[in-house]
């Protein structure tokens, strides 16, 4: 049984060729004898060894597909548009073994792309379901003609998968969707990040699990940040969050969240005494505006300071045994999702209290004096290199060992510029924008808060 599925790249051809043939996803020891293993392991070091295993190409020289498939686009004067297709082939986990799935992705490359395009295969044994890579040429070795991406060639390569399957003795899937409509959720994923999808998933869980009736459940849900924009009574209730620009159907999120999983799961649950009384994420607390003072009174820190200082204080309400003693959390799914970067924040936040950074300004100060303190480091270096090439061995040694200080030396600042390249590109525009969003929510709690005492 194999799903498959392909989208345009319009990008760096190079980079979605370099994420095929990853060695790291391409070799892996539990499918290898001792003895390969330990010899892969011994030529790795060796920085002109290819060890990755399990990568063909079709129609182009494996030493540099993309090279060659760089010169068909000059060739014909095609270099704009996508640039490519990633392709996928994914097997049920046990089915097919390294050396099956990957004489069946070059079979179904050969029959769906072979007689006209260049091609880059893979197979990937990361996770327990090995899969294929394709990484096809947008543009035709024979014709210069470039790949048109029809409907109809997503059924054709399903159509010519499932055919391999069956002359292989593998089970085929009938009506599977199409792996190309997950594609932004692929990649979110391959770099530890929840799509939204992922995001209400993970709250549902927690929802079914805390609430034994069906308006708990919504209430539940509300309580952390969803609005429902269709009726929450109707066959297909769909939420949105902040940040998000669609709403999400409930029953689009699988089998288990439709309506009926939904009432099925919530009346087992009423046979547990502990779920009569429902404990709901608290909304009438405001966690973030309660930091943000009391750290303004202690006067601690301010600007980039703060703001990364609030964040990590809110990252930190959702892990350990806090949020089991008070259930109050960031209301924002987005903001609960970067608990998985919490360590990285925590670094950026540690390098902005060391040097007293507080401005953009500051931290731009601090980039350029650490690249300039490499520089001369690194100048100092090359000086004392061109001096062993000529030394006597005794004097040698001793360079060495100078040349290793200053490479000591050079190490911990190279640390803290990427860090800080970090902040200035990543961090701080993310950081900022979840805060913002959190504190929009806060108010409108606070807002409802006060109307309902009104009343």
């Amino acid at each position: 049984m194999a799903t498959t599925g392909f989208w345009p790249v319009r990008g760096s051809l190079k980079n979605v060729i370099d994420y095929a043939e990853n060695p790291d996803k391409t070799t892996d020891a539990k499918y290898l004898d001792d003895d390969l293993a330990r010899a892969l392991a011994y030529v790795g070091n060796d920085a002109k060894t290819d060890r990755r295993m399990y990568v063909s190409t079709i129609n182009c020289p494996k030493h540099d597909p993309y090279g060659a498939m760089m010169a068909t686009k000059r060739q014909f004067g095609k270099l704009g548009g996508n640039v490519a297709y990633h392709g996928y082939q994914s097997f049920k986990p046990g089915e097919v073994t390294p050396e099956e799935a990957h004489a069946i992705g070059m079979e179904t490359a050969k029959r769906m792309w072979g007689e006209e395009y260049q091609i880059v295969v893979t197979t990937h044994l990361n996770t327990d379901s090995l899969h294929n890579h394709f990484v096809i040429n947008s543009v035709s070795f024979r014709s210069g003609r470039k790949f048109q991406n029809h409907v109809s060639d997503h059924y054709r390569l399903r159509e010519i998968s499932d055919a391999i399957c069956l002359e292989r003795g593998k089970s085929v899937l009938k009506g599977a969707a199409f792996y190309g409509g997950e594609k932004k959720g692929y990649w979110v994923r391959q770099n530890g990040g929840m799509t939204h999808r992922d995001m209400l998933r993970r709250d549902m869980n927690e929802a079914l699990s805390a609430t034994a009736s069906y308006a708990s459940f919504c209430r539940y849900l509300e309580a952390l940040g969803y609005v429902f924009t269709r009726d929450q009574n109707s066959r297909h209730p769909s939420v949105i969050a902040p940040g998000w620009q669609r709403a999400v159907r409930l029953d689009r999120l699988g089998e288990q969240y439709t309506i009926d999983a939904i009432y099925d799961r919530l009346i087992d649950n009423q046979r547990l005494p502990e779920l009569y009384v429902t404990h709901y994420p608290v909304r009438g607390r405001t966690p973030l505006m309660e930091l943000e003072w009391e750290m303004k009174r202690l006067n601690r820190m301010d600007g980039i300071r703060l703001l990364f200082a609030l964040f990590v204080a809110m990252l930190r309400l959702c892990t350990g045994d806090t949020l089991r003693e008070n259930k109050s959390l960031p209301l924002s799914p987005m903001v609960r999702e970067e608990v998985r970067k919490l360590e990285q924040y925590d670094k950026d936040l540690q390098l902005l209290c060391r040097y007293h950074i507080d401005t953009p300004e500051e931290l731009s100060a601090f980039r350029e004096k650490t690249i300039g303190k490499i520089h001369a480091l690194t100048q100092e270096r090359n000086g004392i290199y061109n001096k062993i090439r000529r030394a006597e061995d005794p004097v040698k040694s001793e360079l060495k060992e100078q040349a290793k200080i200053i490479s000591q030396r050079i190490a911990p600042l190279r640390k803290e510029l990427r860090c800080a390249d970090r902040i200035w590109e990543r961090s701080l525009p993310t950081v900022q924008n979840l805060l913002d969003q959190e504190r929009r929510l806060e108010k409108e709690v606070v807002r409802h808060k006060e109307r309902s005492q009104v009343r």
